[in-house]
Formats: C-alpha cells, structure tokens, sequence
C-alpha cells in the first residue's frame, strides 16, 4: 500500500493506481477532458513538487499532491427568482455536459423561487458525451451515475433542501441515461441506438436522489438531439404561420432545430469542445479569471475576466472575439494562417495555429448545419424570424463577432437572440403549464449530417473567415 497526502489529510492505496482513478474514487474535483488519454493536459496536478498529469501518473510509492484550485463554471440560466415559498413546489433539472443547473419552482405562482448552478461532476470522466460512452464501456455506468447524482443533491441543499413531489430533468440523451443508470454504450456505435427516448419516470430514492418523489425526465428526439432541445423548443416562441425560426444549443455537440408550425428538422454537429474552451492551448471553463471578452483598440488590448480577475486562460466567449479581433487586425488571414506562432492576449495566456484550426472546425460545423437544414426545408433566410442561440456560453456571446468569424450566418444577425439555458427554462415552462411537450416532435426528422454531401461541401467551404 501506498500514502497518499492531500491537503494535510493522508489516505491510502494500492501500488500501481493510477491517481486520476484515486482522485475520482476518493471524491476529489478533477478535469479529464480528453477522457484520460494524455492529451487536454487540463489534470496536471504537482506530486512531491513535479507537475504530472494525473491520468497517466502511476502511483509506486508514497506521494504529496498538490491540487490546482478551480472553482465552479458560473451559468447564467437567464431565470428570473422570486425567493417566495409556497406550500406547492418541485424541482426542474438541466444536466448539461459540463453544467448542472436546478431550479427551485412555485407550481401555485408559477414562477422559479431559486436557482443554484454547479460543475457537472462527469467532468472527471471525460469533456464529452462520447468520452463518457467510452468510460461506460470499459467500467460501466455506476462511478458517472453516483457523480451526477452527488451534484444534483448537493444543489438540492444549496437551494434549501425543500421535499418536492416531482423533478422534471431536461439534458441530452446521453446526460439522461447516465443519471438513470442505463447503459449508453449503444449510441457510441453505428446505428447509435439509445435504450429510450420516450418520457421516463423513476422514484427519487431508487436513483439516490434525495427530497424528491418523482423522477420525470423529458423525451428526446434521437440520440444526438435530445430532452434539452426538446425543452428548449418548448421555450422559446412559435413562428408565425408559413414562417421559422431556428434554435441553436451550442456545445461540444451543437444541436440545432428548425422549426415551423407543423414542421420540424434537427440535427446535431461535432463542433468539438472549444466553445467549453477545452483543446485550446489555453482555454479553461467559464470560471473566475477566464477571459470572456477582448476587443483590440488602437492597438491596446481591452479584457475582460470573469469575476474581473487576473486573466488565467480564455472560455468560450473569448474565443470568438479574440478570434475575429485578430481577423479584422489581419493577424489571421482569411485562411486562418497565423505567421507568428503565438499570439500573447495577456501574460501566459496565448493562442496558436493549432487553437484557430480548432476553431475553425468548431465554427464551420455549426454554420454548414444551420445551412444544410434549411436547403432541405427548402427555406431562406427571409422565412426566418428569429435564431435562437442557447448553450452554456450564450449570455455573454457577442453576435457580431460570432457573425464575423462564420459561426452565425450573417443574414440572420439582426434576427439573433441569445436565450441563456432555454433547456432548464423550458423545464420550468413545462412544470407549470403541464403542456403536451410530446406533441412538439411527435413528427420531428432527424437529419444526419454523417451522410449528407450537401453538409460535407459546405464543410470545406466554410472553413474559410
């Protein structure tokens, strides 16, 4: 057996532990993004005074670890509180890749009393749904599902601990499965087949959750389109007759509906982790110290930080406006070709040739599916009325960067609207109205991009600024 001593407290294990798999057994927050290939570098942790990543360490014998401090991504759910209580309330849950976000509601004022937000435990496990898979395969679904519902109770006793009937949950299929202990190996492989998509209910104490009775998860259209773009579109407004509206989740996985009064397209593209500011050289997660806004003016650089700190890294936000400043400064050519190998933001915070490729293919995917939809609804931007843009970075998003750089089409910019966490706000929406949410996407067609030329032209075509 080996010593294990962190923060003044020793434990104990076996001889050649990996110590990413110690720090996940013993409840420690650790960041595996790449899902414990050796390759994010965002698990480095310093061991008897040498920096190491923790899922490639092998412990052999008695170690001091030092862990970094790296508080909770901050998410603006875009929820108005009241703070009232009432006699008649339930809980409405988003389970977001890397955020958790639970609302605390009043069913007799309809209306959200509190809200608490927190880093999705999973984070230890890998950045993306199919790191997690992965995980699944090899180990099973017990270590994911026991994180997240950790989390989970740990907002309830943010918000008061109040015993509740119901819990409505909104996530992406993979999210569902993994908090109802249902295996999600099946949608990691071709013909990505989940085990439900229908409307589940559980009871709260068969899943370890606890104050709540009810466990009712929303419907999911297919296993990359799932309950939050299903509660989003609950959310936000219908178009008018014989016109669309888009709504856009952008993540690791974008997801993206088309939608008119009796129509319905969807789509998911693999637009990577950068909008999480993962696999940026030095991206980080929206937290304190993450660069969420640049602008470059008369040569000086103006920066914003999360919680005004010292700029530690950039999150996604920052990406896109130190992106098109850079553009526009023709340090980056149309190309994306950088001749400087880094460019210095602020002090130990850059980004590289490799950063921008990675943000090109981040950006391309979500404009050449927002198009490949509408080529196949055969609708034009002038039956457009709106483009809803939701996900964990949208209330800081600034619309005419992510227009300049690709990410949105230009047309549509003066119809953009940033709707923060419509995914837990259509939760709510869905809690105290009781609608039929089934019949939203009861005659929903789901578009794989996998197989369509139309989406891998425009691919190409778009990687360009």
């Amino acid at each position: 057996m080996c010593n294990v001593t962190i923060n003044n407290q020793k434990y104990s294990t076996q001889k050649g532990k990996l110590l990413s798999e110690f720090l996940i057994d013993n409840g420690f927050k650790v960041v595996h993004t790449c899902g414990g290939r050796g390759v994010c570098g965002k698990c480095k942790v310093t061991v008897n005074g040498a920096s190491v990543l923790s899922c490639k360490y092998v412990i052999n014998g008695d170690i001091t670890v030092e862990l970094p401090l790296d508080g909770d991504i901050l998410s603006e759910t875009g929820a108005v509180t009241s703070g009232e209580l009432t006699s008649n309330m339930c809980y409405c849950l988003d389970i977001g890749t890397t955020t958790i976000a639970l609302a605390l509601v009043s069913l007799d004022n309809k209306e959200v009393v509190k809200v608490a937000t927190c880093t999705n435990p999973q984070v230890a496990f890998g950045g993306d749904v199919i790191s997690r898979i992965d995980y699944c395969r090899q180990n099973g679904v017990d270590k994911l599902q026991k994180a997240v519902v950790d989390g989970i109770n740990k907002l309830i006793s943010r918000s008061g601990g109040f015993s509740c009937n119901d819990m409505f949950v909104s996530g992406n299929t993979t999210m569902l499965h993994l908090l109802l202990g249902k295996d999600p190996t099946s949608m990691g492989v071709a013909p990505y087949t989940p085990v439900f998509l229908a409307s589940q209910m559980v009871k709260g104490e068969d899943i370890g959750i606890n104050f709540v009775n009810n466990i009712i998860s929303l419907p999911c259209i297919s296993s990359f389109v799932g309950a939050d773009l299903v509660a989003g579109l609950n959310y936000v407004d219908k178009p008018k007759k014989g016109r669309y509206n888009l709504l856009v989740d952008l993540g690791t996985n974008a997801e993206i509906i088309l939608f008119s009064e009796n129509e319905v397209l969807c789509t998911s593209a693999a637009a990577g982790p950068c909008f999480e500011g993962a696999g940026i050289s030095c991206g980080m997660s929206a937290t304190e110290g993450a660069i969420y806004s640049f602008e470059l003016r008369d040569n000086a650089k103006i920066i914003k930080t999360i919680c005004n700190t010292e700029p530690k890294g950039i999150c996604g936000t920052g990406l896109v406006d130190v992106i098109s400043e850079l553009v526009k400064a023709h340090i980056i050519d149309e190309t994306g070709y950088m001749e400087c190998e880094t460019y210095s933001i602020a002090e130990n915070v850059y980004i590289n040739q490799k950063d921008i490729r990675q943000y090109q293919l981040a950006k391309s995917a979500v404009y050449s599916a927002i198009i490949t939809l509408m080529n196949i609804g055969n609708v034009q931007f002038s039956d457009v009325e709106h483009l809803y843009v939701s996900g964990g970075f949208s209330s800081k998003i600034n619309i005419e960067n992510a227009v300049k750089t690709g990410l949105l089409p230009f047309e549509l910019k003066e119809k953009t609207e940033p709707v923060n966490n419509s995914s837990l706000l259509g939760a709510v929406k869905y809690s105290v109205e009781k609608n039929e949410i089934s019949e939203l996407i009861q005659n929903a067609k789901y578009i794989d991009l996998a197989t369509n030329p139309k989406f891998s032209d425009l691919f190409i075509g778009n990687m360009e600024f």
